[in-house]
């Protein structure tokens, strides 16, 4: 919590609450105090989505929508003709 303070006293208005336990999360948006807009990540699940948005936080990134999905390489070569 101590680096959620910091970065709220520096003028943040954005913090990203990274691997935050469901708790942990509530108590940072009470700290926050709508000071500043407050994101979840890591950690979070389809399952327990439900969880993190009870807590208050206005945004939460849940890994596991874009881990699951099917992977597309693609690769752009640039090379330099000449005429």
């Amino acid at each position: 919590m101590h680096q959620v303070r910091e970065v709220l006293d520096a003028g943040a208005d954005l913090i990203l609450l990274d691997n935050f336990t469901p708790i942990e999360t509530e108590e940072a948006v009470a700290l926050v105090a709508g000071r500043a807009v407050l994101e979840s990540s890591g950690r979070l699940t389809l399952e327990n989505a439900a969880a993190y948005a009870a807590t208050g936080v206005d945004y939460l990134a849940v890994g596991g929508l874009t881990h699951s999905s099917p992977i597309l390489d693609i690769g752009l070569d640039l090379r330099e003709v000449r005429s």
